[in-house]
């Protein structure tokens, strides 16, 4: 039976959005709902996904039955790791057909209409992949505590570390800093008890207010903002020299950032043809097999493969 819809979900760290077409490729009903990160909380994830899905389905005011007909593709935050990826493609589903891939992968596809390319999302987490028409050859994405270079998080860390060095005295402080402290009562106490159970999303929430303060020519903002840059070059510079494909730098932190990375490389940066839900739903509507993770030392076996 060929799939009468298709529904593509781009699940998220921050936010899961859907969007569901007919086999014309007309848009039916986009619908958004919480966090998705499937490795950090995998039933949450799929809850989400899934509620996303019914929403589309609910506003479209298409019958219970039209799930059967449905292909659909997930692009989870945390479904490059292997045993998650296998967990959420054995989960049950009520649909015809149904794909798993990462949040980067889906983008990327969605960036270069399919076709050959590369990708760097930096987020509130950061992760890179590039594709040469068949295979995925991806880079970070393995979380706060190991990864997230040029992140929204990492630098929501070095800003709160930063401020608590000049709030004793080891650095010389600056509006930043003190805004920062000040969020705090100006008690590192505070601040420890906060960090005891602060997300990746919440240690992102300071990054608008570094930017702002760099742009304002804040010292202390324009360190943290150039040593984000610095982390981003490294990714785009090993994007673009292992595949020599066009690079697209996507997520919240790419557009205050741009500014701040070398000329060269904001050159070598193009505009995406279309976004993660569109990468999505290429991935549900077609069945040219691409192989994932086939550059790093333990790549993904055959059964790991996603549909094209």
């Amino acid at each position: 039976m060929q799939p009468e819809y298709f529904v593509g979900i781009d699940a998220g760290g921050t936010q899961c959005r859907a969007r569901l077409t007919d086999n014309q490729g007309n848009v039916l009903a986009n619908s958004s709902t919480g966090a998705a990160n499937i490795f950090s909380d995998f039933r949450g994830a799929i809850a989400a996904a899934l509620s996303a899905v019914e929403n589309c389905f609910n506003i479209a005011e298409l019958s219970a039955g039209s799930r059967q007909k449905t292909s659909a593709a997930f692009g989870f935050a945390g479904a490059n790791v292997t045993r998650i990826r296998r967990q959420a493609l054995d989960w049950p589903m009520p649909f015809l057909q149904r794909h798993i891939a990462s949040d980067v992968e889906i983008a990327c596809l969605g960036a270069h209409a399919g076709g050959p390319g590369a990708v760097l999302i930096v987020g509130t987490g950061s992760q890179g992949t590039a594709y040469d028409g068949q295979r995925f050859h991806p880079v970070g994405g393995w979380g706060f505590a190991l990864s997230d270079g040029g992140s929204g998080a990492q630098l929501g860390r070095s800003a709160l570390r930063l401020a608590l060095r000049c709030h004793e005295g080891l650095s010389a402080p600056s509006p930043l800093t003190d805004i920062i402290m000040a969020h705090f009562d100006n008690s590192p106490e505070t601040m420890l008890q906060w960090t005891l159970s602060a997300t990746p999303a919440q240690w992102g929430a300071f990054s608008p207010c570094v930017f702002e303060h760099a742009a304002r020519q804040d010292s202390n903002a324009l360190q943290l903002v150039c040593r984000l840059a610095a982390d981003i070059e490294q990714h785009l510079s090993f994007l673009v020299n292992s595949s020599q494909a066009k690079v697209c730098l996507m997520g919240g932190i790419a557009q205050p950032v741009t500014p701040y990375l070398s000329p060269k490389l904001q050159q070598q940066l193009v505009s995406p043809q279309g976004d993660a839900l569109q990468g999505a739903l290429l991935l549900a509507a077609h069945n040219q097999t691409i192989v994932v993770n086939s550059t790093q030392r333990h790549p993904y076996k055959k059964d790991d493969r996603l549909k094209l």
